[in-house]
């Protein structure tokens, strides 16, 4: 049975603690966002002896790094066929040799740091249970493997004496990397803070003034001035800049856990759909948490999420014969045009505002190869890396150009419909743990009612473009189905691109 509300695993660990901002203050370099993106590139940063301010909307490590399924992987789903029709060889095999040195890059961190985070080696799988059309996708990308170099091929026979239930293709790339994330966090901030950088807590970035240097405005209403600002936000909070908000999907997916007694060693994902992401942590009372992830859908545009994770702890207790089930959570994944994340300067004209963004669903290694570059760019050394992830390139494919139109069209379809869309539900129908949008005083504003009978009333449209909001149950949070704004039933963000609170109602 799964908990009322959703907690992840990660969150089990205790965080540090950080004050909020006070005052206005100046500095060399700030970084917005404390995930692994901006923790690391500020530890980088300052380790080179820059004075760095990391600065955190909400509580410490409480964003999306602590809400994935924490593989550190170069295997990325399907992706190298596809790249190297989009992007060619020569820079799919980039892509690969990015995320590998990734990986890398973390052993040898976390060794040097002497940083317990549960990190070790697995093999990574993709498999195709039933579909023909998997399996062939599964032999194509195997033909990539082998041009590219990657070390892996096929691995039918090794997942069938592995898992408890037959496929029929299975593809491996070896030596990928598992961890936990928070504690992977809070041995970077203890650095941070030890090498004499600056974190701020609770203290929402709401606007830049574009400038040399830039002037930064805070939610606390006090500002900060910086040459250097990195915008490790997952979705920028300024995406107007750049028009990012019309170049990335939402999606959201979701994870369920449970302990077993037994459970196979390596990483799973299946490339049907519905897909299946799988993989375990081993227990100091000697036991596994297994992880069960997927059903992923745009942000905003399913109405029973609790249903997500249903199907998720049917497959745990099926095929892995999961029980009592601890944890639940679900996070929000950002995909590009051309899949490849965007890595750097956010434009031509802002040289000193950097961005990482649009990570596929493959943040962890993502994030390791951001930090790197982001760093190496503010120090002025060179990144073999930089031509493939700049944000600002514009030679579009095809595939690009559809993909943008269908992402806006997307966009313009749900903020019509969110106008259009009737309701005559009054408050006073609202059950307990409910939510929805109800018609109060003449209007349509966006009502829970929670356990206790006390009911929250906001506005029901989004703060960043003026999408109409839905009720995600699951969460208990007013989802945006145009760019994934995400908030409390008080109207509190949760996550952007918005930066404003939905507007109370009497």
């Amino acid at each position: 049975m799964l908990q009322d509300f959703p907690k992840s695993f990660w969150r089990d660990v205790e965080t540090r603690k950080a004050k909020t901002l006070n005052e206005d203050i100046q500095t060399e370099t700030i970084v917005i966002g404390a995930g692994i993106v901006g923790v690391l590139t500020a530890l980088q940063l300052v380790e080179q002896g820059k004075q760095v301010v990391l600065v955190e909307a909400a509580r410490f490590a409480t964003g999306t790094t602590g809400y994935t399924t924490a593989k550190v992987s170069a295997q990325h789903g399907l992706i190298y066929t596809e790249l190297v029709k989009s992007i060619g060889e020569d820079k799919a095999r980039l892509y690969y040799e990015a995320n590998m040195d990734a990986l890398r890059f973390l052993e040898e961190q976390v060794d040097q740091l002497d940083i317990d985070c549960d990190l070790e080696r697995q093999h990574a799988y993709m498999y195709a249970l039933t579909s023909s059309t998997s399996k062939k996708l599964l032999e194509k990308e195997e033909e990539t493997y082998r041009k590219l170099g990657i070390e892996g091929g096929d691995a039918t026979d090794e997942v069938n004496d592995l898992l408890s239930y037959d496929v029929k293709k299975a593809t491996v790339m070896r030596d990928q990397l598992q961890f936990h994330p928070v504690k992977y966090l809070q041995g970077l901030m203890n650095r941070f803070l030890e090498r004499g950088g600056t974190l701020y807590e609770m203290t929402r970035v709401t606007g830049i003034e574009y400038g040399s240097p830039h002037r930064l405005d805070t939610l606390t209403g006090h500002t900060i001035t910086a040459k250097d600002v990195v915008v490790a936000t997952h979705f920028p909070f300024n995406d107007f800049k750049g028009l990012y908000f019309a170049k990335m999907e939402v999606e959201r997916s979701y994870v369920v856990s449970a302990e077993v007694e037994t459970f196979p060693e390596g990483m799973f994902i299946s490339v049907d759909k519905p897909s299946r992401s799988v993989r375990h942590v081993k227990l100091d009372n000697g036991k596994k948490m297994a992880m069960f992830g997927g059903e992923n859908h745009l942000v905003g545009h399913k109405e029973e999420t609790q249903t997500c994770y249903e199907n998720l702890g049917e497959f745990g207790t099926r095929y892995f014969n999961a029980e009592r089930f601890t944890h639940h959570w679900s996070a929000q994944d950002l995909i590009t045009l051309d899949k490849v994340p965007y890595i750097g300067r956010m434009t031509n004209d802002t040289p000193h505002i950097f961005i990482a963004t649009g990570f596929s669903k493959w943040g962890m290694s993502q994030g390791i190869v951001a930090a790197r570059l982001i760093a190496d760019l503010i120090l002025k050394r060179p990144n073999r890396y930089e031509d493939l992830y700049d944000p600002t390139r514009s030679k579009w494919k095809l595939a690009d150009a559809t993909r943008f139109i269908k992402t806006n069209a997307d966009v313009a379809k749900e903020l019509v419909k969110g106008k259009l869309k009737p309701t005559d539900k009054r408050v006073d129908e609202l059950g307990l743990d409910e939510g929805g949008i109800v018609k109060h005083n003449g209007e349509h504003v966006a009502a829970y009612r929670d356990q206790a009978g006390h009911v929250s009333m906001v506005g029901s449209t989004c703060t960043h473009m003026g999408c109409t909001v839905n009720w995600n149950q699951a969460e208990r949070s007013w989802d945006c189905p145009c760019h994934g704004s995400r908030f409390k039933p008080n109207g509190e963000v949760i996550e952007g691109p918005a930066v404003k609170s939905l507007p109370p109602k009497e």
